[in-house]
């Protein structure tokens, strides 16, 4: 199997890495994250993730594209839904686009690790994309690597971000 994972920030990788690697699987990491704002938020989740990938020796591509104003345009009318009508599809798509043109037969996320994201959609939203480009969705619930994962990232000294759980939702307040 030749794995692509869409990658959102390293301490997320770090126990997705881990994992696979343990069942034998060598995965070459994808950044494609048009939607991580602002800049300073994006620059630091990227270069955390070059930082990491080279410390462990693992492939990464880094696909740049900043892309604000098409992330604005997509979730204004949306922003309660923004996370499953564009920010999983619009990365996952990327990844397979670019699993299937480079020669990988499957794809996954490193999304599946965090409890604070909706799993449920990632997973079926990640089957149903890499099928329409012949491809296999690697599906793992890394969750239960969650806390390892983060405590490993902050002893290694890794950019841990606040983005993630600071957007969401509670009733019509933004957290």
């Amino acid at each position: 199997m030749k794995l692509l994972m869409h990658t959102c920030c390293a301490p997320c990788s770090v126990y997705c890495i881990d994992s696979l690697r343990e069942e034998g699987i060598e995965p070459t990491l994808y950044w494609y994250n048009p939607n991580i704002h602002p800049y300073m938020e994006y620059k630091a989740r990227r270069d955390t993730l070059k930082e990491y990938s080279n410390m462990v020796g693992v492939q990464a591509i880094f696909e740049e594209e900043y892309g604000l104003d098409t992330f604005c345009k997509n979730v204004i009318n949306g922003l309660r839904t923004r996370c499953q009508d564009y920010c999983y599809p619009v990365r996952l798509e990327q990844t397979a686009k670019y699993a299937k043109a480079n020669g990988y037969t499957a794809m996954t996320t490193t999304l599946l690790v965090s409890p604070y994201q909706k799993h449920d959609i990632i997973r079926e939203q990640g089957e149903r994309i890499a099928k329409a480009y012949g491809l296999e969705f690697l599906y793992r619930d890394f969750r239960v690597g969650f806390r390892q994962g983060q405590a490993k990232a902050r002893e290694q000294g890794l950019y841990m971000q606040k983005y993630c759980r600071l957007h969401f939702f509670r009733g019509d307040e933004i957290l």
